[in-house]
């Protein structure tokens, strides 16, 4: 299952994504990770939550993140549920057909691991494809 959440800069995506995150921790039955660019969320979240910080790992592309993702699962096969925030700006670029073929892919990886994401877009979500909007 993939769920974004999408706005523009200050329309309160962050807030909502942290009590998802802290929500997480009571009814998740596995670990839950949040992938963040920046030191944001660290006083934020809750401490059994997993923060990585993407801008340590130099991932510069949505191919780059696919394999950042499934390291991550093939290090630690408890993860129940993923949060990426502002996907855009740890993967370089625009939110366009190559966000829309992400979310896709981690759809089919969601499927196949039972893992849950929660991703974050900084856009007007009044812009987005009918291929982001279906994960609304």
């Amino acid at each position: 299952m993939v769920r974004v959440i999408m706005g523009k800069k200050g329309s309160g995506k962050t807030k909502q994504m942290i009590d998802l995150i802290n929500s997480a921790v009571q009814t998740e039955h596995g670990n839950v990770v949040c992938i963040e660019k920046g030191e944001k969320l660290t006083f934020d979240i809750h401490y059994q939550i997993r923060l990585v910080e993407a801008g340590q790992y130099d991932i510069a592309s949505y191919d780059a993140l696919k394999g950042f993702v499934s390291g991550l699962y093939a290090g630690n096969y408890d993860i129940t549920h993923i949060f990426i925030d502002s996907v855009t700006k740890i993967a370089g670029g625009d939110c366009n057909l190559e966000t829309e073929n992400f979310l896709d892919w981690l759809n089919a990886f969601s499927e196949k691991n039972s893992i849950k994401f929660t991703v974050t877009i900084s856009d007007d979500a009044s812009l987005a494809s009918e291929g982001i909007k279906k994960y609304f």
